[in-house]
């Protein structure tokens, strides 16, 4: 009867995680790199240096080394005006005054080295800053590459791309890394844009089905007053539905920009909604004032005017019980055109302040219903406001409400 043969051992486990890519030891690494690039330039420096310190030192010896005295006619006369040598004397004291000759040729010697040196280490401080900025520029230079890149994308320029080309080190790593972020990014945005694209198509039929139905009920002769007055109203109401798909659907189709720019005056903007919002506002007890000066931009007009009536309907709804009041007024400052929707209402807390503009999120509610909207019109007065280069801002009011400031480049 035969042995039965051993199982196969498992394999053991790796100690390092297969996912990683194995790296050379010896990549060119940003600080490979820089410590070659100063390591170099301090020994280029050192070596310099040494060499003009040598040269001056024998320059020195050359010509400032020479005897300070010299024999004549069997008598020592000196050479120069600061070596004295007495005439007469003992052996001593002439020993001293050449011995004070050679301690003072010496410290001239010394001092002129001292100066020259100084001299050249400046000049070698300065060629070496020039080139250590220089090469410092060369090698993080990709970093401004990433830089440009970034800005670019923060202006909804999604198909921007880095593309660095050299050596695989630290900034390749991060310019791939940049770059496979803004691919999975603009195929995101590209996905959003057409659903609402897709959404916007969709939305025309219903909507024009509706005029049709209207329209056929008010060339009725025999309707009564009262539909003809309600079906006018359905109708005028449906019109701005369609035209607000169409700004939709050309606000997906130009990138989360405004293509078609037309004058928009933010006071006429503001005016029309304030009309479409009066009767609600007297029904609730609430006062609308308000001085509204000229204020031209560059824009979509229909949406632009769903930024004010969003923000009008808002401060109407969400107001006190009574003598509740709202003050819609615009402005032109240095730049931009600046339209404010203030409002008295409840207290609301400065850390609640950026909720209110997410979708489908309220003020201390999150996706519940209400009889108030549906939670998306701020989220619409954001994404409007910055595809028109602008911006909205929400402050607390004091003693309860809001103060809500959009600006918008002129």
């Amino acid at each position: 009867m035969g042995s039965i043969p051993a199982p196969p051992k498992v394999p053991p486990k790796p100690s390092w995680d297969p996912r990683t890519p194995v790296r050379p030891l010896l990549r060119p690494t940003i600080r490979i790199r820089l410590t070659l690039l100063y390591g170099g330039m301090f020994l280029i420096a050192g070596i310099l240096l040494l060499s003009i310190i040598y040269l001056l030192a024998a320059q020195a010896l050359h010509n400032g080394n020479g005897l300070p005295f010299q024999f004549v006619s069997g008598q020592v006369k000196a050479t120069t005006d600061w070596c004295e040598l007495p005439s007469q004397g003992t052996g001593s004291e002439f020993t001293d005054a050449v011995a004070r000759c050679f301690a003072h040729q010496r410290e001239v010697a010394l001092n002129d080295l001292l100066r020259r040196s100084l001299f050249a280490l400046l000049g070698l401080s300065i060629i070496a800053f020039a080139f250590g900025y220089a090469m410092a520029g060369r090698v993080l230079s990709p970093l401004g590459r990433i830089t440009r890149t970034a800005r670019q994308v923060a202006s909804s320029d999604l198909s921007r791309r880095i593309q660095l080309d050299g050596p695989e080190d630290e900034l390749k790593e991060l310019a791939d890394t940049f770059d496979e972020m803004l691919a999975r990014l603009e195929r995101a945005f590209s996905a959003q844009q057409r659903f609402v694209a897709n959404a916007s198509h969709e939305l025309r039929t219903p909507l024009a089905i509706n005029r049709t139905l209207l329209e056929v009920h008010l060339s009725d002769p025999g309707a009564p007053v009262e539909l003809q007055q309600l079906g006018k109203t359905l109708l005028s109401t449906n019109e701005r539905s369609e035209q607000l798909v169409e700004g939709l659907l050309l606000l997906a189709r130009s990138d989360n920009q405004i293509v078609e720019r037309k004058p928009v005056d933010l006071a006429e903007v503001a005016t029309r909604a304030v009309d479409q919002t009066r009767a609600e506002a007297d029904e609730r007890g609430v006062e609308i004032r308000g001085e509204r000066a000229p204020a031209v931009v560059q824009g979509n007009g229909v949406l632009l005017e769903r930024i004010a009536l969003n923000l009008v309907q808002n401060a109407v709804r969400y107001n006190v019980p009574e003598d509740g009041w709202v003050e819609v007024t615009t402005d032109t400052q240095p730049g931009q055109a600046v339209l404010v929707v203030e409002n008295t209402g409840p207290v609301v807390p400065a850390y609640e302040i950026d909720n209110i503009f997410e979708p489908f999120r309220r003020l201390r509610q999150e996706r519940t219903g209400s009889d108030k909207g549906v939670g998306l019109g701020l989220s619409i007065v954001r994404s409007v406001a910055r595809a028109h280069g602008g911006s909205i801002v929400a402050e607390p009011r004091e003693g309860g409400g809001l103060v809500m400031r959009v600006t918008l480049p002129l």
